[in-house]
């Protein structure tokens, strides 16, 4: 079944003209909470899938505001603040956390998605700073690889780029000989799959197949481990260990949104339905398909719930929740794009 359409409604509402708020009390946004660049570089990608080949979109003016954002958040050394408040200014010191990284992800993906704009060029610019640096933690370093591949698919000598991607996939590692718990972590934390995907990137791009198979195989025991009964049960909060049992709560959309994600790039890569399969249940598990048996969509505002509870869900629709549902959406209705 083709998914929904995605609605970029509420995105819409949690949009102004200088940012993206983070939290919302319902579907109402809350200004006390301000903004982050955390949110703003996930929107910035997730409105950039929109565009079309002759750059325009009918979300191009929230593209506008989100790289501007990201622009001024970004340090001339090319760490970048994360929080900025109401007051319009920033409440913390930039630095190579995950909006480091997940900044990169969106300016890389913006100057892929609009190679020969003005825009397109500001964003490699900024890219082209920020790759320089390198972080200490796995997650950052691998956000910052998304952007990378997606430089390299327009510009693939890109030097920066190439260092940066190969950087990540040797600081995210190679699975552990353990067949009861191959990831390369003690634990499972938060957005898991992308490390499975930076590795299916990195492979592609740096012509690895090495890379390839270890994010194929890491992918596979993820996604085996966070199916249950037919439908996804994904590493809640808290996270989740080798003696861990499932279910478990609050279970987060941004879990579901990188398995969507990573699973959209291993089809792409290999045509194999299993990562197809992966991705149906992504969709189905926002839909409805889940421990709880409840929809995280909302279909009238355009949102999405921010957490799957024992017993139904978290109705607050904040800007994480809803765009990992807005992308996991754009994905499962890019599949048959994926399969040519």
């Amino acid at each position: 079944m083709r998914p929904p359409a995605p609605s970029f409604t509420h995105l819409r509402r949690l949009t102004d003209d200088n940012g993206l708020f983070e939290h919302a009390r319902g579907v109402v946004p809350r200004r006390d909470g301000g903004y982050c660049v955390d949110d703003v570089a996930r929107a910035l990608v997730v409105v950039g899938r929109e565009a079309d080949p002759a750059g325009s979109s009918p979300l191009h003016g929230l593209a506008e505001v989100y790289l501007s954002f990201l622009l001024a958040a970004q340090a001339d050394d090319g760490r970048f603040h994360n929080r900025f408040g109401t007051d319009r200014r920033w409440h913390d010191q930039p630095s190579v956390e995950d909006c480091w990284g997940r900044a990169l992800w969106g300016l890389g993906e913006h100057a892929s998605a609009r190679p020969d704009s003005p825009s397109g060029q500001l964003a490699l610019d900024a890219f082209t700073v920020g790759a320089r640096r390198r972080s200490p933690w796995s997650r950052p370093m691998a956000f910052a690889a998304l952007g990378a591949a997606a430089v390299l698919h327009v510009l693939p000598d890109h030097p920066e780029a190439r260092s940066l991607l190969a950087a990540a996939a040797h600081r995210i590692g190679r699975p552990r000989v353990s067949h009861a718990w191959p990831w390369p972590e003690d634990r499972l934390t938060y957005a898991n799959a992308l490390l499975p995907e930076v590795l299916l990137a990195a492979g592609a791009a740096l012509d690895d197949d090495s890379l390839r198979a270890d994010g194929l195989a890491l992918l596979g025991w993820l996604l085996d481990l966070e199916t249950r009964d037919g439908h996804l049960s994904v590493t809640p909060v808290g996270g989740r260990g080798p003696g861990d049992t499932a279910p478990g709560f609050d279970q987060q959309p941004i879990e579901v949104a990188a398995l969507a994600d990573a699973c959209a790039r291993a089809y792409a890569i290999t045509a194999d339905p299993r990562w197809a399969d992966g991705l149906e249940l992504a969709v189905a598990w926002f839909l409805g398909l889940n421990d709880a048996g409840t929809s995280l969509y909302d279909s009238v505002s355009g949102g999405g719930c921010d957490g799957l509870e024992r017993h139904g869900r978290n109705e607050n629709q904040g800007a994480e929740s809803t765009l990992a549902v807005l992308s996991t959406l754009q994905q499962g209705r890019r599949l048959p794009v994926l399969s040519r």
